[in-house]
């Protein structure tokens, strides 16, 4: 499975000349840990909720002691420009689903853009992958069996049912081509394209009609 698969398409984004207010309340609109800022249409960083906090909120006088002669803080940037991360972590829309998971828990990350080139062309966030572990098993099950059907050019030779995500596939009549364990191998990689999946396993008939064999 790939980006593009579970990616978000319709991304709500900034632009460097946008206000840091204006950003900040999209954020708490949406909901959103930090949005892609976009010029032209291709991605030139990110602009976090850290970025906005950051010496936007005065501390109170009344709680905090100073020296009457502290230096003045300077006013931070009015525009999202000059708060903005550019150093950002992104992906293309053919990345593999389990790199990108392993990517937002090992960086600590609650999304990450998708990128064609260098143009934004949308967004993976944890809840995006979330979804597809809780697809429901009839609906990966009918899913996989086109699939296979439609791989092996065969119509009602297949058991196919999925319990929890994790497959199961059997041959219940023909013979496996061009071998069983070659057939095996290619629909267990199958499987795997399909969301919601977390495990496959593959009983196909041999070709002399003896007893099938399970590749997992």
């Amino acid at each position: 499975m790939q980006a593009r698969d579970v990616m978000t398409r319709d991304v709500v984004t900034v632009h460097p000349g946008t206000s840091v207010r204006d950003a900040a309340q999209a954020m708490a609109r949406g909901g959103f840990a930090a949005l892609p800022v976009v010029d032209d249409g291709r991605l030139v960083g990110i602009v976090a909720e850290a970025d906005v906090l950051r010496d936007r909120v005065p501390e109170d006088p009344r709680l905090h002691l100073r020296r009457d002669d502290a230096a003045p803080t300077p006013p931070p940037s009015p525009l999202v420009g000059g708060v903005m991360t550019t150093a950002v972590r992104s992906v293309g829309a053919a990345a593999d689903v389990a790199d990108i998971a392993r990517l937002l828990v090992h960086e600590r990350l609650r999304s990450v853009p998708v990128v064609d080139g260098d143009r934004l062309v949308g967004i993976v966030s944890r809840r995006d992958l979330l979804r597809t572990l809780v697809r429901p098993d009839a609906e990966i099950a009918e899913e996989l069996r086109r699939l296979v059907e439609r791989y092996t050019g065969e119509l009602d030779a297949w058991s196919v049912t999925v319990a929890d995500g994790a497959a199961t596939v059997r041959r219940t009549r023909g013979a496996a081509q061009p071998s069983a364990g070659v057939e095996q191998q290619a629909l267990a990689a199958l499987a795997r394209t399909v969301g919601g999946v977390v495990g496959v396993r593959v009983t196909t008939g041999t070709p002399d009609g003896g007893d099938p064999a399970p590749a997992d």
